[in-house]
């Protein structure tokens, strides 16, 4: 159960995905702690079991059990989020957004980690889960904490390939019966 074990799994047709994976996890410049968080927290945004199967022991392994829980926290909470926000966004009525929520968002005031890493793997799950309102509350609050564009480029890139990768291995798992 590892990354290699993934990329192998990548079918010839999609070798850019295979090195992609390879780059942005395998040659990543972020510390540990964002990279594996990013990686655990997308890996279950993507929904797939072969995924998060061969990611989540290697995540495991280089996170605390803290910034484990947090990247899990992480992407349970934006899963709510992304789809509250992101309805409130698209509804054209306007007066949605002057409700209160009423959500319980707690773990985002006490993550159990540094607030930059936990605001960053959310910002990787609200890319993969498409929710512009939360891409834009999260990138401001990790700009304004000095996290330089190219770190949040590098979660969003993570969150590309990890779901790229799991809507074709989940297609193949499926495909695979017909021939």
């Amino acid at each position: 159960m590892s990354l290699d074990t993934l990329k192998s799994a990548v079918p010839d047709y999609a070798k850019d995905l295979k090195l992609n994976l390879g780059s942005v996890i395998g040659n990543s410049e972020l510390p540990a702690q964002r990279l594996w968080g990013t990686v655990l927290a997308t890996a279950i945004a993507s929904r797939s079991p072969i995924v998060l199967r061969e990611l989540a022991p290697e995540a495991k392994a280089n996170l605390t059990p803290e910034a484990y829980r947090a990247a899990r926290s992480a992407a349970a909470v934006m899963a709510m989020n992304n789809v509250f926000y992101r309805t409130r966004h698209l509804l054209s009525d306007h007066a949605y957004g002057s409700l209160r929520a009423g959500l319980r968002m707690n773990v985002i005031g006490n993550p159990g980690v540094d607030k930059v890493d936990f605001e960053l793997w959310s910002f990787a799950v609200s890319a993969i889960n498409g929710c512009g309102m939360c891409l834009d509350s999260h990138e401001q609050v990790l700009r304004k904490a000095g996290v330089d564009r190219e770190v949040i480029q590098e979660a969003f890139k993570i969150a590309s390939v990890v779901q790229a990768v799991a809507v074709t291995l989940d297609a193949e798992a499926v495909l695979t019966e017909f021939e």
